[in-house]
């Protein structure tokens, strides 16, 4: 078991915010990072919409780890909150993992997001993902250009998926956190509140479901979740809310059979867990235009703190 080290003279912690351009693997790689799975993954860009805080401990040190949603210009209020949301962790964290994926060349969302970062006063690593589509040659290549750039401290490559040079991302990042107090108990991996991550497990088996245009049209509000007192069960009632009448009958299906594997997926994964079994409910109901709409923007969870 871990001790509580945090009173030893040379416990360390701090804040790290990864950024990036949609669809580079942040969360795949948080996750891989703390060991367990925090944020919901998906191939669909900007599936991340808020602020995910996860937390790895070892016994000299606690790093909290800031996802956030893919920089990219705003289509719409949805997409303005998620940007402000990315753009205040940059401020608000002592290292900056800035993660970009097995391109060949730097193209133009993460060359506005460099510019951003020259200003940036916090220390900058950076993280080459999806490494094992690289041959050697390759790799170097892509070190030598971000180095050029000269404002990264440090180069890490990575594949978050495989879990390659994990450690050594680590060992990199322990050495820009400073002497501080444990921020989370050593048994917590995330400020997540349960309900946010069970209506995210929905959203996330939804965007494996659903067409390429319904996606970022998609939100899921748990309107009940409650233990039963006889059973080892858990009741979950929620609201899948898309923004056309013609995205509802999609989820739904034929015969209801989409809605269904849905649902089979998220309470499988769901029960483990939450290590209870889970009796699920989910019902589909459309609000036109919802993310240009500040009432439900907020109502779902997705707000200024």
């Amino acid at each position: 078991m871990m001790k509580n080290n945090s009173s030893k003279k040379n416990f360390k912690s701090g804040f790290v915010s990864i950024i990036g351009r949609p669809n580079v693997g942040k969360s795949t790689l948080m996750n891989s990072l703390v060991g367990e799975k925090i944020a919901i993954m998906s191939d669909k860009p900007q599936t991340t919409r808020n602020q995910i805080r996860a937390i790895y401990n070892d016994d000299e040190m606690q790093i909290v780890f800031m996802d956030t949603p893919g920089i990219q210009k705003p289509q719409n209020r949805l997409g303005d909150y998620m940007l402000k949301v990315s753009h205040s962790s940059m401020r608000d964290t002592d290292v900056i993992l800035f993660v970009v994926d097995d391109s060949k060349s730097i193209g133009k969302k993460d060359s506005d997001i460099i510019e951003t970062l020259k200003t940036n006063k916090s220390k900058k690593i950076l993280a080459i993902n999806k490494i094992d589509k690289l041959s050697k040659e390759e790799l170097m290549d892509l070190i030598n250009m971000y180095s050029k750039i000269g404002i990264f401290d440090e180069i890490v490559p990575v594949s978050a998926l495989k879990g390659t040079n994990n450690n050594t991302l680590i060992k990199v990042l322990a050495k820009y956190m400073e002497a501080g107090p444990l921020y989370f108990p050593v048994d917590m991996i995330t400020d997540q509140p349960e309900k946010v991550l069970v209506s995210e497990i929905i959203r996330e088996k939804l965007l494996m479901y659903t067409d390429q245009e319904i996606p970022h049209g998609i939100a899921v509000d748990i309107e009940a979740m409650k233990k039963r007192k006889d059973k080892d069960i858990i009741d979950i009632s929620a609201v899948i809310y898309c923004e056309r009448e013609s995205h509802k009958k999609i989820i739904i299906g034929s015969q209801g059979r989409k809605i269904k594997g849905i649902g089979k997926a998220a309470r499988e994964e769901l029960e483990m867990i939450l290590g209870s079994k889970i009796f699920l409910e989910l019902w589909v109901k459309v609000k036109e235009n919802w993310r240009d709409r500040e009432n439900y923007i907020r109502s779902f969870g997705y707000e200024d703190k």
